[in-house]
């Protein structure tokens, strides 16, 4: 075969095993964050929405009132911005949502049990605000 047709095998087959990327990466909510650990891995603390809320973009979560929310790191608060923390929903009957983390307003949710302090501040990145 021929250098261009090995060419036109190549690119087929890598289209085939790597779709295209529709993936973004959104503006910043914050430039720091806080957290159990510095990884932010650990959860904080699981908070109990007090009212539903619907996710204006990717970034967040839906809520609903009632929900319980396993919550991982709170966006530190910037001129001009919401007092944001990042979660995920908890229970059987929202199981085809558990596991979704995205941020939600911190006004909206009461705090059931601290776990942890989150007592360190760690840089925001870009993948924190990346969505598929």
């Amino acid at each position: 075969m021929t250098r261009g047709v090995y060419l036109v095998v190549l690119l087929l087959c890598l289209g085939l095993m790597c779709p295209l990327v529709t993936a973004i990466f959104m503006d910043k909510l914050a430039s720091k964050k806080l957290c159990a650990d510095d990884n932010c891995v650990y959860t904080i603390s699981l908070a109990r929405a007090e009212e539903d809320y619907n996710a204006p973009d990717c970034r967040f979560i839906n809520i609903k009132k009632g929900q319980l929310i396993y919550v991982y790191s709170k966006l530190v608060k910037e001129k001009d911005s919401g007092e944001f923390w990042a979660g995920s929903v908890y229970g059987e009957q929202y199981e085809d949502h558990m596991g979704t983390v995205g941020y939600f307003p911190s006004s909206l949710v009461s705090e059931q049990h601290v776990y942890q302090e989150a007592n360190k501040t760690v840089p925001t990145t870009d993948i924190d605000f990346f969505c598929e």
